[in-house]
């Protein structure tokens, strides 16, 4: 019985003919095969991994680390600065870049440099005073230098070479770059400063009108496709992926027509023209360090400006001495568009038309520029807070003005010197300058 089960369980085994078989072995060849293979592709995936740790290399998937030791050697050339300001709009704060291992730091010319009190706090969490060496206005640069404690040596600092960056090509549009700045003071001491990613959106000159942005610097700069120019980001460092300095990050400057914000970056080969004793004179960034680090830096005096009429406004401001010295108001003549508008004297001038105006020079230049009729929105800083007002500017005073009775309808207006005749009257007095 059982001999005969088993030749019953041979029988019903099916038959398999030759062609089936040939295919079920290729079958069993081809997954043996694909077996074989996937375990030969993971071993030289091992080697291939185990070759680029013995190099020192990073794997394609971690590009972005190459950012991070970009941004970290950056951070040890840059200083974040602290002086005057701090009240509505005016940040007290700033950004500075090294470029001598003595402490010279190159920053944009802003208000916050009006202080006895300058400050900067290194990467390593040093906290220093500094002070101003000198100011190229025409620039909108300043050079500082750390005043260590005591007079004692300071310690080597790491530093950009300007002249080495400013030998580089310029940076084209469409080229990646780092944004490397204090934007927003948001760090302090050995905290590390922010880092923003963006592209070159173009390079030439910001609009010089008024109404539209009003520059400082009238060179070429590098506008910038990413949101840089943020309170205390003014002095940052513009790198290149390699971590080259290719610019600084430049002060906020507003659109008054489009209510936009500019972002762009004063390159370390700028340079402007300018008058000077009726010669032509370039103004370059480099000689700024150069010769400012050896003391022998001289500001640019300009002779010759941008044609304007010029408005009146009866605002006497206080002595400039010096070149940065701040637009207090220290008197307001009687009757003038200032005494309608409400000034007082210590008013400190702060904004016109939205713009930071830092100095008597720099306001002085503005109202030149104005045209008579013109209203000017001041912003004023008093008692510790801002005042807004609308100053109707006119004429300037010394103008003739026909009198009542001494011309004849149709007849012209004499010209200012002209002796008076006969029957006539002298021009109304005029209130003193």
């Amino acid at each position: 019985m059982p001999h005969r089960l088993l030749n019953d369980a041979r029988n019903t085994t099916p038959h398999i003919d030759g062609p089936a078989r040939d295919r079920d072995r290729d079958h069993d060849g081809s997954r043996l095969h694909g077996r074989v293979r996937g375990r030969v592709l993971l071993v030289l995936s091992g080697l291939a991994l185990a070759v680029v740790l013995l190099s020192g290399t990073s794997p394609p998937g971690h590009a972005q680390e190459a950012f991070t030791a970009v941004a970290e050697s950056v951070n040890r050339k840059l200083v974040k600065v602290y002086g005057s300001g701090g009240f509505q709009g005016i940040a007290s704060g700033g950004t500075g870049v090294l470029v001598s291992s003595q402490g010279h730091i190159l920053t944009v010319a802003t208000q916050m440099l009006d202080t006895r009190d300058l400050r900067v706090h290194l990467w390593d969490g040093r906290r220093l005073k500094a002070e101003v060496v000198v100011i190229e206005p025409e620039l909108d640069l300043a050079l500082l230098k750390i005043r260590p404690p005591d007079n004692l040596p300071l310690e080597p600092l790491e530093y950009f070479d300007i002249s080495q960056a400013a030998q580089q090509p310029l940076a084209k549009p469409g080229d990646w770059v780092l944004a490397i700045s204090n934007m927003f003071q948001v760090a302090t001491r050995e905290e590390p400063m922010s880092v923003q990613r963006g592209v070159i959106a173009a390079y030439g000159k910001l609009p010089i009108q008024r109404g539209y942005t009003e520059a400082p610097f009238a060179g070429e700069v590098y506008v910038i496709d990413a949101v840089t120019n943020n309170p205390g980001a003014a002095g940052g460092a513009l790198v290149n992926r390699k971590g080259q300095l290719l610019g600084l990050i430049g002060r906020e400057l507003r659109n008054r027509q489009t209510e936009t914000w500019i972002n762009y970056a004063i390159p370390v080969q700028a340079a402007v023209k300018v008058d000077e004793d009726g010669k032509d004179k370039l103004v370059r960034a480099v000689d700024l360090v150069e010769l400012g680090v050896q003391g022998k830096y001289r500001p640019a005096v300009v002779t010759k400006r941008r044609e304007g009429k010029g408005a009146y406004t009866g605002i006497v401001l206080v002595p400039s001495p010096v070149e940065r010295t701040p637009p207090y108001i220290e008197d307001v003549l009687p009757g003038s568009p200032a005494a309608l508008a409400k000034l007082r004297p210590d008013d400190l001038i702060v904004y016109v038309d939205g713009e930071p105006v830092n100095t008597v020079k720099a306001f002085n230049e503005i109202v030149r520029r104005t045209a008579p009729g013109t209203v000017l929105r001041l912003e004023v800083r008093r008692d510790n807070r801002i005042v807004t007002v609308d100053l109707q500017t006119t004429e300037p005073p010394g103008t003739p003005m026909p009198q009542p009775g001494t011309q004849p309808p149709g007849t012209p207006q004499q010209p200012p010197g002209t002796p008076q005749q006969p029957g006539t009257q002298p021009p109304a007095s005029t209130p003193k300058q």
